[in-house]
């Protein structure tokens, strides 16, 4: 079913005058997705560098997660109070300056350290994703909002894979072998030297990484953008205050629905690429832990086609229907792969990540649709509701445990769910979306 009526022209996916602007804010996509996947590994790395338990070791993911759940509202407060541009530049300050802490931390040796430059760095990337995200939206009209929001989280796979590339060979292959018990059987000098070698290698993306967002954060400063919908500072007013807003959106299901959506989605995404290289390892004959990351990135790389081309369907296509049939393809995928370990699910497990290309974004469109001055607070549900990222892939792992890799992807299924039937509440829904919503006014 097509979004728009046959005897009306199609909008364009962004106003005139704010191509550059998008080009610009897309690649703040790519550089988020680029954090997020270099840091996944730094759990295996410190885990070795300071001879921790690896639960020790995951609060590096706790940091991480942590900052973007905490951040989330200040950041639409600050959407609300001065803008999208100044929240993105915000973002973007913060989070260099938590990369350049990766300097000192490195010289210190200190493991706490490390949490708090991954905490700041991770704080700026909440603020950056509140409000680059509705920032895309507000470039174009509203019944186009959906469709260009997945183009500019197209290139956030990019980043991810980007990523995964950077720290498989250019912080992995860099720590020592050493085992534990061979480290704490070295003289105090030697250990040192070793683990002030592997922080360096761990330091040295994240320096270039901050460079990088620097860039863009000036490119995006001395660019004029363009009046554009719902992006520019609000006057608080009595009917405007925050926990008005708050009670308008706990009010409205579409939203409050989505932002549970999300956290479901988030957490399924996460556990698909946690797990996805311990499978492999357990499950398939033969395999390792090179196998299996070989497999994330094969997952990774359909992720990122796949969104270019849902994008492109989405011109078609209802995003809810897209949405629909894509979470029916990650159910049956994740099963397949459960009743059948093997290389086969290994295959299968590749394919849930292609079809979780388009979910992130669509729920996050649909959710924030109509909510006019209530989208800057309501932005940053949606961002806190990443936290799903930090509980589902515990909930996971102690499956593993208990079950074995296989009945654990029982975890992730369910998630699916929660999604499929979003999408559902979506198209049952009376809500029309884009000229439709037009001419029913």
């Amino acid at each position: 079913m097509s979004d728009f009526p046959s005897d009306r022209a199609k909008p364009g996916l962004w106003y005139k005058g704010t191509g550059l602007s998008f080009a610009l804010l897309a690649s703040c996509f790519a550089a988020w997705g680029l954090a997020q996947d270099l840091t996944t590994p730094l759990v295996a790395g410190f885990r070795s560098v300071f001879t921790m338990s690896t639960f020790a070791a995951s609060f590096v993911q706790f940091a991480f997660y942590g900052a973007y759940f905490l951040l989330a509202v200040p950041a639409a407060l600050i959407n609300q109070r001065w803008g999208y541009k100044v929240g993105v530049l915000t973002g973007i300050v913060l989070a260099a300056v938590g990369a350049f802490l990766f300097l000192p931390a490195a010289n210190s040796l200190t493991f706490s350290f490390f949490l708090i430059a991954l905490f700041v760095m991770a704080a700026g990337l909440s603020i950056l994703e509140t409000s680059a995200s509705p920032f895309v939206m507000a470039m174009g009209s509203e019944e186009t909002s959906t469709r260009r929001l997945n183009l500019a989280q197209s290139f956030n796979p990019i980043g991810t894979n980007l990523g995964v590339l950077i720290a498989a060979t250019l912080i992995l292959p860099r720590m020592n072998p050493a085992t534990d018990e061979q480290r704490n059987a070295m003289p105090l000098d030697a250990l040192h030297a070793i683990q002030k070698s592997e922080l360096l290698a761990i330091m040295g993306p994240y320096l270039a990484f901050a460079g990088l967002l620097l860039l863009i954060g000036l490119s995006i400063f001395f660019l004029r953008t363009p009046h554009l919908r719902d992006a520019t500072p609000q006057k608080s007013t009595a009917s405007g205050s925050t926990m008005a807003a708050l009670r308008r959106l706990l009010a409205n299901r579409h939203y409050s629905l989505g932002v549970g959506a999300q956290f479901a989605y988030v957490g399924a995404q996460v556990c698909t690429w946690t797990f996805i290289v311990i499978y492999v390892e357990k499950l398939v004959p033969g395999g390792d832990k090179v196998q299996g990351a070989w497999f994330l990135q094969l997952g990774l790389i359909g992720y990122g086609i796949m969104r270019f081309v849902m994008t492109w369907l989405m011109g078609y296509f209802r995003p809810a229907a897209l949405m629909a049939a894509m979470a029916v393809t990650a159910i049956g995928l994740s099963l397949y792969a459960l009743f059948y370990p093997g290389i086969w699910g290994a295959w299968a497990l590749v394919g849930v990540s292609s079809s979780m290309c388009l979910m992130f974004p669509t729920i996050y469109g649909i959710a924030l649709h109509g909510l006019n001055a209530d989208t800057k607070l309501g932005a940053s549900g949606l961002v806190m509701a990443i936290i799903g990222g930090a509980v589902f892939p515990g909930m996971q792992g102690y499956m593993t445990d208990l079950y074995g890799s296989a009945m654990a992807l029982i975890v992730p299924t369910l998630c699916f769910l929660i999604v499929l039937a979003y999408a559902a509440f979506d198209l049952k829904s009376s809500r029309t979306y884009g000229a439709e919503e037009k001419k029913a006014g």
